[in-house]
């Protein structure tokens, strides 16, 4: 058994038919699509949290200029 009672061929079946779907072309535009997104929320989050050391007073500010 594989993942949660899945079968290996049964995820190769199931990724057989999702490219057959929406082609090699689509899912690589998601793919990267997805992987913008989630860069992007890692750095608003790293963002935020800089935010919050600076206006607590434990980081000194540095200038970006």
């Amino acid at each position: 058994m594989g993942f949660g009672g899945i079968s290996i061929w049964q995820l190769v079946i199931i990724l057989l038919i999702v490219v057959m779907l929406f082609g090699t072309k689509k899912l690589k535009t998601l793919g990267s699509d997805l992987g913008g997104a989630v860069k992007g929320f890692k750095n608003a989050m790293s963002d935020e949290e800089a935010a919050k050391k600076q206006a607590s007073g434990k980081e000194i500010p540095h200038d970006k200029a």
